[in-house]
């Protein structure tokens, strides 16, 4: 298949490479400069109207990993409702596939109770409401779109709290009550694999247990030998803070196997790691 990439970053780009040496033919663009064994690749800023122009035609699949590289909530917008108006508009009638990374942050719930892809997912601000946009967009354009509501990402050299614990800067928020939903960079990958061979749809990616904040710090302070975190005032945010747990049920149905089922297990290998 020819397949592009649209933001070859964390996610992305060992995406693309995976895809290549499976022998398709990968094309990824990224706002730099970038090399990577197996994608041929474009330097292209999607926020700018016209931009995509450059690019091949006749794509089987267009699969959405960007990112806003941490910028303020403007270039968030800018990427996320922006950047898929110009995606849109430069597939036009293209019967090629597309696939957009989401957040389970466009679910707004903080009472930690469970969600699934049926429950309501309207978040009334922070950069959630730009994700929900773009996923409006995606699910209304003329050709087939999948939806992957992916939880926390963490992985190698990416895990915010867990290095924050590291460095001696995690504090615990609200008692530590919040409940997270985590996910390894790895089963990502896999997941949006997994997608490519499903009907369109709206699918959660996340692991197998939600965890509370408390009780990932208390398992990281075992398991390292270190002091639990003291209580303290969270840093300003481009989300707003929810506490729910989310169902992973729909997309394991389909086969979709983890390889790290628990926060446990995927940062046990980062430990080892370090």
């Amino acid at each position: 298949m020819k397949i592009l990439i649209i933001g070859c970053g964390y996610v992305g780009l060992p995406l693309g490479q995976a895809l290549a040496s499976a022998g398709h033919e990968v094309h990824g663009v990224k706002r730099t400069n970038f090399t990577a064994e197996g994608i041929t690749p474009h330097t292209i800023d999607i926020t700018a109207p016209i931009a995509l122009d450059a690019l091949p035609q006749d794509f089987d699949w267009v699969i959405n990993t960007v990112s806003s590289a941490r910028g303020d909530t403007e270039t968030h917008r800018a990427v996320f409702v922006d950047g898929t108006k110009n995606l849109l508009d430069w597939l036009d009638d293209s019967s090629a596939r597309v696939l957009f990374t989401s957040s389970t942050s466009v679910y707004p719930q903080t009472d930690g109770d469970w969600v699934d892809e049926t429950s309501r997912a309207k978040p009334e601000g922070g950069t959630a409401q730009n994700l929900a946009r773009a996923e409006e967009l995606f699910l209304n354009a003329p050709q087939a779109a999948t939806v992957l509501r992916v939880a926390g990402i963490y992985g190698p050299e990416r895990g915010y709290l867990f290095r924050q614990f590291l460095k001696g800067e995690a504090v615990l928020t609200e008692g530590g009550a919040r409940w997270m939903n985590m996910i390894h960079r790895d089963d990502v990958m896999s997941a949006i694999l997994s997608a490519m061979e499903l009907p369109p749809s709206i699918y959660n990616v996340a692991d197998d247990e939600p965890v509370t904040q408390r009780a990932f710090f208390d398992w990281l302070a075992m398991r390292l030998s270190k002091p639990m975190p003291p209580e303290g005032e969270a840093v300003s945010r481009k989300r707003v803070a929810t506490s729910k747990r989310v169902r992973n049920a729909k997309l394991k149905e389909t086969g979709w196997q983890l390889r790290f089922p628990t926060f446990r297990e995927g940062y046990e290998s980062l430990i080892r790691e370090e």
